[in-house]
């Protein structure tokens, strides 16, 4: 018989609203037991203290402080922190894996929101879609400002994916179905075989930028790939091309960017670094530029598809059934 084991729900307030509606507590409620806060959005008072005293899981997602040392020891019947959102590096670190609890992560669901922005925004860039709509508000009834995009054709381009991340194998999966692009990817991390069964080439970022069409970053924010796209390498891409970040801004060095698109780079971003960027960057005002406020991953309706993937967890966890989507330490070395 399938257990219910003692569960309390750590995230913000707002984000409790959003992801937590009646069909899914009551799922909830089927799976485990449930105390007094349901939910809290700190672990320091007296009250939480006393329900993380006795909870075997946590849920978290947006809002959850860090599980820190002296949050763990109040927890000596923790076992398990299963995430109903994307990232768990803001709140798991090192001695959540010194406990050796089971942490999963619903960024499987995550990524299929910014895989569809991401994809929409390839199409889009491939007849310069955004750029030209820019440029009407200017030209009106002159339509002779089409010369001046480039290339604008959906046939025979090339896409470099720069990372195989979740999102990344997502948007590589959707343009083989298309059949529009070759698609070239950078990520030292992938295996080359695993790359060509996905019906794209592995490359070197030399090698790839020369010939990118359009230029979509999924690499992590990480230490090793803070402005990994800096001026030499927005300059080795060819007139044309299309930059679209739904990663991270830092892997992106804003100065040089801002310089590039100035001269005439065509970007979709996003998200930027810092975010939002400052009032007077010359980003805002470019045509040749789509600024949108950090909206390809899960919002809204879209946010409980996560909460099903947690719960989803929670219900295996009860069972005694092996994790779908578990995080180690070394899968977060690698992994936003």
């Amino acid at each position: 018989m399938t257990r219910r084991p003692e569960t309390l729900l750590v995230l913000g307030r707002d984000t409790m609203e959003l992801q937590f509606g009646a069909a899914e507590l009551a799922r909830l409620r089927a799976a485990a037991r449930l105390g007094d806060p349901l939910w809290t959005d700190e672990l320091a008072s007296a009250a939480a203290r006393a329900r993380l005293a006795e909870a075997e899981v946590l849920i978290t997602s947006w809002g959850c402080p860090p599980l820190d040392e002296p949050v763990l020891r109040a927890a000596p019947n923790l076992r398990a922190v299963l995430h109903a959102a994307g990232s768990v590096r803001d709140h798991v670190g090192a001695a959540v894996f010194d406990r050796g609890l089971l942490v999963t992560t619903a960024a499987d669901a995550n990524a299929e929101p910014v895989a569809q922005y991401t994809l929409g925004a390839i199409l889009w860039a491939f007849k310069k879609v955004p750029f030209l709509a820019a440029d009407a508000r200017a030209f009106r009834e002159d339509w002779r400002y089409r010369e001046h995009r480039g290339e604008l054709s959906g046939r025979d381009r090339t896409v470099v994916l720069v990372g195989f991340s979740r999102v990344g194998r997502r948007v590589a999966a959707l343009l083989r179905l298309l059949g529009l692009a070759r698609v070239l990817v950078v990520d030292p991390v992938a295996g080359p075989d695993e790359i060509r069964a996905a019906g794209a080439e592995p490359a070197t970022l030399a090698h790839a930028l020369p010939q990118a069409d359009v230029l979509s970053l999924h690499a992590p924010s990480l230490p090793e790939t803070r402005h990994m796209i800096g001026a030499a390498e927005l300059a080795a891409l060819p007139p044309g091309a299309v930059l679209i970040n739904t990663a991270r801004g830092a892997l992106v060095d804003t100065a040089a960017l801002e310089r590039a698109c100035t001269g005439g780079l065509h970007a979709v971003l996003d998200v930027t670094e810092p975010e939002p960027l400052p009032a007077a960057s010359p980003l805002y005002d470019l045509p040749n530029v789509v600024l949108t406020p950090h909206v390809a991953g899960s919002l809204g309706a879209e946010t409980r598809r996560m909460t099903a993937e947690a719960l989803g967890e929670l219900e295996r966890y009860a069972a005694g059934l092996p994790p779908r989507a578990p995080v180690t330490r070394h899968s977060l070395a690698v992994q936003a």
